[in-house]
C-alpha cells in the first residue's frame, strides 16, 4: 500500500544522506518534497500541515545542522513523527475484563465488518486461548448470519443459532446472556451496516450499544476508499463511543492517506489491520513498524512473527540436524521455498528486510518474483522422489524430462540445479566453521560486529567476504 510514498520519501533521503552538511534552505527544501509526497499519498491536508511544521521545526535545529551525519539525523526526525501520526503504541484489545468481555463492530456495508469479526475471533482463539463466541445481529442483509456460522466453523469458533423474525437489539441481549451461562471469555457482535451513514444506522448502532455494553467498539474501514474513509470514521466517531480502528484491505494497491489520516482525524487507535482475504491474514497495527516499511527500513519483528506463524517444529528439526551433517537436497531446498510462499513471498519478506526496499523495486521490474518461486517448486515436483534425494543422478535426458513435466525449460532446470549445488557447498562449509555458532562468533570478530561499518553482514551482503568461505556471500544474497 504505500509502495509509492516510499519511493519518494526515498528519494528525498537518498539527496539528504549525500549531503556531508545540511543548511536551513536544504531542510526547508527536503520538506517540500516530503509534503508534495504526502498529499500525492491522500492524506489529509490539515495532518500534512501539522506534520511538516513538526518535522521542520525540529530539523532545523542546531543540533541536525551540526551532526556527524545530518541526513540520517533528519530520516530519524521524520520517523518519528511518523510514529507519531499514527498513533505512537500499539493499541492491544481490552479483552482482561470480567467474562464476557463485549467487542462491537461497526461500519458500512461492504467494508468486510463480517469476515473481520472472525478473524479477531480465530486470533482471540488460538493466539491467546480465548473461548469466543460470535453472533450476528444483521437482519437486512440476505445470508449475513449464515455467513458469521459458516465462518464460525472454518474456524472453530461456536456462532451463536439463528432464530428468525429476532431484531438486532433481541439477539444483542440473547447472545450476553447465551455468553455469561457458558462460560465463554469474548462475545463479537457483528452489526449491520449501510451504504451510506444514516439516521437509521446510527440509532441502531446505539440501541444495541446500550443493550450489549461493549468494552470495546470497533469500526470496520475499507483502506481503498481513501479519504472518504477518514470521513466515515469521523462521522461514526462523532455518534458512538469508538475505541479502535480496523482498516481492511491493507495489501491493496491504495495510496495508504487513510491509514496515515485516521488517527490524527478521528483520536482513536488504529488497532489491526488486515492483509488478505484468509481468515489468519490480520495485523495488529504497530506504528514503529508500519513508519518503518515507509521510510524502508523494514520491519524484522513483523519478519520474525510471521515466520513463527508458519514455523513447522518437527519439519525445521528435522531439516536442522540434516545440516547439521551437511546434507541438503531438493527436497529441503522445496521446503524452504514452500515456507517462503507461506510468508507472503519475495515481495512481501523484502520489504520487511531493512535495506532491501531497491531489491524490492528490482522484483517489480521484472526481477525474481513470487511466480519465480511456484517455478522453482515446480521443477522440484517434477523429479521422482530419487532424483530429489540424490539430484546427481539428473543428467541431460533427466533434465529434458523434468523440464517437459513442469512446463518450463532446461535452462531453468539447470539454474535449480547450480542454485541447489551453491547453497550444498556453502552449507558443507558452514558446517567446517562450526555450524551457525561459528559463522556468528565469526561475524563478530568482522569490522566491529554483524551490520559493522565495513564489515559484518552488512558488509557481507555488500559484497565484501571479509574473511568468510568463497561463495558464502552468495549464500547469504540468496
Amino acid at each position: 500500500m504505500f509502495e509509492s510514498l516510499s519511493d519518494r520519501l526515498g528519494g528525498v533521503f537518498d539527496k539528504l544522506r549525500g549531503r556531508g552538511a545540511l543548511t536551513e534552505l536544504d531542510v526547508r527544501a527536503a520538506m517540500r518534497e516530503v509534503r508534495i509526497a504526502l498529499l500525492e499519498a491522500d492524506v489529509a491536508l490539515p495532518v500534512v500541515k501539522t506534520f511538516i511544521d513538526q518535522v521542520t521545526a525540529d530539523a532545523i535545529g542546531a543540533d541536525v545542522i551540526r551532526s556527524i551525519t545530518p541526513g540520517q539525523m533528519v530520516v530519524k526526525i521524520v520517523n518519528d513523527a511518523l510514529v507519531d501520526m499514527l498513533g505512537g503504541d500499539s493499541a492491544p484489545l481490552n479483552v482482561d475484563v470480567t467474562p464476557p468481555a463485549v467487542i462491537m463492530m461497526v461500519g458500512l456495508q461492504g467494508s468486510g465488518k463480517t469476515t473481520t469479526t472472525a478473524k479477531i475471533a480465530k486470533r482471540l482463539n488460538e493466539k491467546f486461548g480465548k473461548k469466543v463466541l460470535m453472533a450476528s445481529l444483521d437482519v437486512a442483509r440476505p445470508a449475513a448470519q449464515e455467513q458469521l456460522r459458516v465462518l464460525g466453523e472454518q474456524i472453530s469458533v461456536a456462532t451463536l443459532p439463528i432464530i428468525a423474525g429476532q431484531g438486532p437489539v433481541e439477539i444483542a441481549q440473547r447472545a450476553k446472556s447465551a455468553a455469561k451461562l457458558q462460560g465463554f471469555d469474548v462475545l463479537l457482535l457483528d452489526t449491520a451496516g449501510r451504504l451510506h451513514v444514516d439516521t437509521a444506522l446510527m440509532d441502531e448502532m446505539r440501541a444495541v450499544a446500550g443493550v450489549g455494553a461493549p468494552d470495546e467498539i470497533l469500526l470496520v474501514v475499507d483502506s481503498l476508499t481513501g479519504q472518504d474513509a477518514v470521513n466515515v470514521a469521523s462521522s461514526f466517531s462523532g455518534q458512538v463511543e469508538l475505541t479502535g480502528v480496523v482498516l481492511t484491505r491493507m495489501d491493496g494497491d491504495a495510496r495508504g492517506g487513510a491509514a496515515l489520516s485516521m488517527r490524527s482525524v478521528t483520536g482513536k487507535p488504529i488497532k489491526f489491520a488486515g492483509t488478505g482475504e484468509k481468515l489468519d491474514a490480520l495485523e495488529e497495527f504497530s506504528p514503529s513498524r508500519v513508519a518503518g516499511r515507509i521510510l524502508g527500513m523494514g520491519d524484522v519483528v513483523g519478519l520474525v512473527e510471521r515466520a513463527a506463524e508458519t514455523f513447522e517444529a518437527e519439519a525445521s528439526e528435522k531439516m536442522a540436524a540434516r545440516l547439521a551433517k551437511g546434507q541438503f537436497d531438493m527436497n529441503d531446498l522445496r521446503s524452504q521455498l514452500s515456507q517462503m510462499q507461506k510468508m507472503g513471498g519475495l515481495g512481501a519478506l523484502a520489504g520487511m528486510i531493512p535495506g532491501m526496499a531497491k531489491a524490492k523495486a528490482a522484483m517489480a521490474n521484472g526481477g525474481p518474483d513470487d511466480k519465480t518461486l511456484g517455478r522453482m517448486e515446480a521443477v522440484i515436483c517434477s523429479m521422482t522422489p530419487k532424483e530429489r534425494a540424490k539430484p546427481d543422478l539428473i543428467n541431460a535426458k533427466r533434465k529434458i524430462r523434468i523440464a517437459k513435466g513442469a512446463g518450463t525449460t532446461v535452462q531453468e532446470v539447470n539454474k535449480l540445479m547450480k542454485m541447489h549445488q551453491e547453497m550444498e557447498t556453502a552449507m558443507k562449509r558452514l558446517r567446517k566453521m562450526g555450524g551457525m555458532k561459528g559463522m556468528m562468533a565469526m561475524l563478530g570478530k568482522m569490522g566491529g560486529g554483524a551490520g559493522g561499518p565495513g564489515g559484518g553482514l552488512g558488509g557481507l551482503l555488500g559484497g565484501g567476504g571479509g574473511g568468510l568461505p568463497p561463495g558464502f556471500d552468495k549464500l547469504m544474497k540468496r
